[in-house]
């Protein structure tokens, strides 16, 4: 046996190391699984529902989360009607904020203790998008190896990755994005969907820039964050358009220098004559729709940029007249999580809000409980907010 002094034995769970001695060392080594309340959607269309769930301790590159807070947000929605996947039951939640509980082995980048973001952009640094040195298009994106539960056993798929409505939640610890705790959990967690797919929009995919005229067309929370990151790339002219007279006088509190109600004028003329006859320079398409889309392409200058953000649905289709596109010139693009970073741009983004530059916190519409999120699903649905935000009073609790 002492010639063997660094050899692990596994025997039902236990790790038994002969020592160079021929004293046997005893280590336990079954994972811990937390017995935790989660929002879970079990089928289609169904209720959400609050649910004991089992979440194991962290695996190699790992890592697990006690939740502070979690936005309420469309593609949560998307998930529960079944729009993303039929892949149920569905652990919903991924606008999250929370402290990191435990690391698996060989985890460096974040430490128990640590506030963080979470994101559902762990890259992989292998993929041909990374090897191109374009990790924001990362083919191959990490998410935790191990499975949550229900207690029963039947595993959950959590909503992209994450699965945030939750006391705990375990994630690839590429997910955790370093953040100051002196900062609102509630409104710096917003960054991790919605509000970096608005920002990002404008700056990293729209590439606007200082003086140029931005027309942003659907003002919910992905459009509203794109005003404000145009406001906070520098744009002069700033053109929100919705329908609801409300929504637009939200974007102007955020940065929007004009308001457009599609419903009383033409949105393509109006905009046009708000940039000198020209159309602007960048437009930003947060609805996705054929129609909303083709708004944007007719209502910027020539050689201009249109971004589609809005997520379409799989039955839509677009027809456009090819000598238009191309006559016009410019680019059309899609921006995919805002085409963010989530190590370059949620450091870079909280600093600005720290600094006054960019109201997060008008973002949160109100806080509440993690039993109120069919509630808010409702209210969301209906443009009564920009988001809810659970907060989690009992962070840490585990069994």
């Amino acid at each position: 046996m002492g010639r063997y002094p660094g050899v692990l034995v596994s025997y039902i769970g236990t790790w038994c190391r002969l020592t160079g001695s021929g004293r046997i060392q005893e280590r336990n080594t079954r994972t811990m699984v937390h017995k935790v309340q989660a929002v879970v959607v079990k089928e289609k269309n169904a209720p959400v529902s609050l649910e004991t769930i089992l979440v194991p301790d962290p695996g190699p590159g790992e890592a697990l989360v006690d939740i502070l807070t979690c936005g309420v947000c469309h593609t949560d929605l998307h998930y529960k009607q079944g729009g993303i996947g039929d892949d149920f039951p569905y652990l919903l939640g991924h606008e999250a904020t929370g402290v990191v509980s435990a690391v698996g082995p060989d985890v460096t980048s974040v430490a128990p203790g640590d506030r963080v973001i979470l994101n559902w952009r762990a890259v992989c640094g292998e993929c041909r998008a990374c090897a191109k040195g374009q990790p924001q298009y990362c083919f191959n994106t990490h998410n935790a190896t191990q499975k949550m539960t229900l207690e029963d056993g039947t595993e959950l798929s959590p909503a992209l990755g994450i699965g945030a409505f939750a006391e705990k939640t375990l994630v690839a610890a590429g997910q955790c994005t370093k953040v100051d705790a002196d900062v609102d959990a509630a409104a710096v967690g917003l960054l991790g969907c919605g509000i970096m797919a608005g920002i990002g929009a404008a700056i990293n995919t729209g590439e606007v820039k200082r003086g140029e005229s931005v027309a942003v067309i659907g003002c919910g929370g992905v459009g509203i964050a794109a005003i404000a990151g145009a406001r906070l790339a520098g744009a002069t002219t700033i053109i929100a358009v919705d329908i609801d007279d409300n929504k637009i006088e939200m974007a102007k509190s955020l940065g929007a220098t004009h308001g457009v109600n599609s419903r009383q004028e033409d949105a393509v003329e109006t905009i046009r004559a708000l940039t000198g006859g020209h159309g602007a320079d960048v437009v930003i398409d947060a609805v996705g729709r054929p129609e909303t889309y083709k708004q944007a392409f007719y209502a910027r200058d020539l050689a201009g940029r249109v971004v589609l953000v809005g997520v379409p649905t799989p039955e839509m289709s677009l027809e456009l007249p090819l000598l238009d596109v191309f006559g016009r010139g410019g680019s059309l693009k899609s921006s995919w999580y805002g085409d963010c970073l989530p190590s370059r741009d949620f450091p870079m983004l909280v600093s600005h809000y720290k600094q006054g530059n960019l109201d997060l916190d008008a973002f949160v519409s109100e806080r509440i409980s993690i039993n109120q999120v069919e509630e808010a699903f409702g209210k969301m649905h209906e443009g009564k907010v920009l988001r809810s935000v659970v907060e989690i009073q009992a962070a840490g609790a585990s069994a």
